[in-house]
């Protein structure tokens, strides 16, 4: 957007109002001396001042008219004169653009991608899953709640798995070493200083080695969490992981 601004507008004013003075003192029975010492004169003036902040140039009669000399002086008049008798010509001042916007500030990306499956992060009911969770696992619904959402999972995949590992918390391994998921180490079963830890640690696992591989269904987890006819699986429990994890799951939902 531009605004046309003249840089002899305050000229002009002044100009203007000297001319209203000079009209004032040539009326019958005021004293004062008019500009030019003739009322004709006035007339003439506001007459090249209406064209010049109209734009227009100067009629050449009408400058020679005002006799620009008579009561000025030389070198003040000759300015005067050779302002007014400059073509109006604006100055084009552009408004400053409107700034862009500013940046959004980065959104900080969760620890594993952003991979959306039927085994993502959802809704649950939390007092059903408290009052199916039993033995070691009891009270421990925040945990899969807080560890889904930390890493994009189930909730109810994570109680389901848990379930079927333990049977529902009564397992050796989650009443001495807090393992709830069946996880192994360098020594075998690892050892977890709370059921919240090895709840995690399971989520991490599934979300890092499992769904961010491409396998995101109980059937393909299973085929790798508890392969059938595994060398530490002496008694083919693996065989019953996937049948397991998903009868529990089915009774979550």
């Amino acid at each position: 957007m531009t605004i046309p601004i003249s840089s002899n507008w305050f000229y002009y004013t002044t100009m203007a109002s000297l001319a209203q003075a000079s009209s004032t003192a040539n009326q019958p029975g005021n004293s004062a001396t008019s500009l030019n010492a003739s009322g004709n004169n006035t007339s003439i003036f506001m007459t090249l001042l209406s064209s010049m902040m109209q734009g227009g140039e100067m009629d050449p009669s009408m400058l020679a008219a005002l006799n620009p000399q008579t009561n000025l002086g030389n070198s003040q008049s000759s300015q005067m004169m050779e302002q007014l008798n400059n073509t109006y010509k604006p100055i084009s001042v552009s408004l400053p653009a409107s700034m862009a916007p500013a940046v959004a500030e980065t959104v900080a990306q969760p620890a594993v991608p952003n991979l959306k499956t039927d085994l993502s992060f959802k809704p649950i009911q939390f007092l059903k899953l408290e009052n199916t969770l039993g033995g070691k696992l009891s009270g421990t619904s925040a945990h899969f709640i807080n560890a889904g959402k930390k890493y994009d999972l189930d909730p109810i995949l994570l109680s389901a798995i848990a379930i079927h590992e333990t049977g529902n918390g009564t397992s050796r391994a989650a009443n001495e070493k807090n393992n709830i998921a069946g996880m192994m180490g360098k020594n075998g079963l690892r050892s977890y200083d709370s059921v919240e830890e090895s709840i995690f640690d399971m989520a991490r696992n599934l979300r890092q080695n499992y769904l961010n591989q491409g396998k995101t269904t109980v059937a393909a987890i299973g085929a790798k969490y508890a392969p059938v006819g595994a060398g530490n699986d002496p008694t083919g429990l693996n065989n019953h992981w996937v049948t397991g994890v998903n009868r529990q799951l089915n009774k979550l939902t």
